[in-house]
């Protein structure tokens, strides 16, 4: 890929945007999303799923299912993939946006 078209697809998808995608394939190290983009995928490592605790591979979202993450990198070394995170934490933090501090 080159450099203007990661740099559209870095522009599509900023960081801290929630994106949906359908999981493609598990790997030890993470699962990879359809993003609907012809050479690029998303990318959602092992520790960005959970909070606490330890991820299972019998836990990964199922082939084929819909997801959703918060973009938050960029695998610059291959212009390849979207680094995604789907902690709840991360997910409640751009899905239900508080306005701190709560005025009563």
């Amino acid at each position: 890929m080159n450099t203007t078209n990661w740099e559209h697809i870095k522009s599509k998808y900023k960081i801290g945007q929630f994106v949906q995608g359908e999981v493609e394939f598990q790997t030890p190290y993470g699962v990879f999303v359809n993003l609907n983009e012809p050479l690029v995928k998303g990318l959602i490592k092992i520790p960005d799923f959970l909070d606490e605790g330890e991820m299972k591979p019998e836990m990964y979202p199922e082939v084929g299912k819909m997801i959703g993450a918060v973009v938050v990198g960029y695998n610059e070394s291959n212009c390849r993939e979207i680094y995604l995170n789907a902690k709840p934490s991360v997910l409640h933090q751009i899905l239900v946006p508080l306005k701190l501090p709560a005025v009563i």
